[in-house]
């Protein structure tokens, strides 16, 4: 098992999850965080930090993509292993469906 981040993240980036995380699993993306699978020890202190419930287990039905985007973009986009400032307009984006269509972009983000 692992866990992995959903669309839920896109534009909310809220990265408390960055900050418990003890092997420094995610890496990040223009407007969302992933989880590296291979990395990740299923710890599961990160789910409960996301604002947004954008964390979920990889065993709940229906998270076949999030695992393969998750696996494709964490050998892609650089690592974070400390939280910044969340974006100004993350709380507008909360809660929004269907985010994946409309929002997700593939460029990498800062990193650390």
């Amino acid at each position: 098992m692992t866990y992995v981040v959903t669309d839920a993240c896109i534009r909310c980036k809220y990265m408390d999850c960055v900050e418990v995380c003890p092997v420094d699993c995610f890496y990040e993306g223009e407007n969302m965080l992933v989880i590296n699978p291979s990395e990740c020890i299923d710890c599961g202190v990160c789910e409960p930090e996301c604002p947004a419930e954008a964390i979920l287990p990889d065993t709940e039905s229906g998270l076949e993509q999030w695992l393969e985007l998750n696996t494709k973009y964490s050998a892609e986009w650089p690592n974070l292993t400390s939280k910044r400032d969340t974006p100004a307009d993350a709380d507008e984006y909360k809660g929004v469906e269907n985010k994946f269509d409309q929002f997700f972009s593939a460029e990498p983000g800062e990193g650390d």
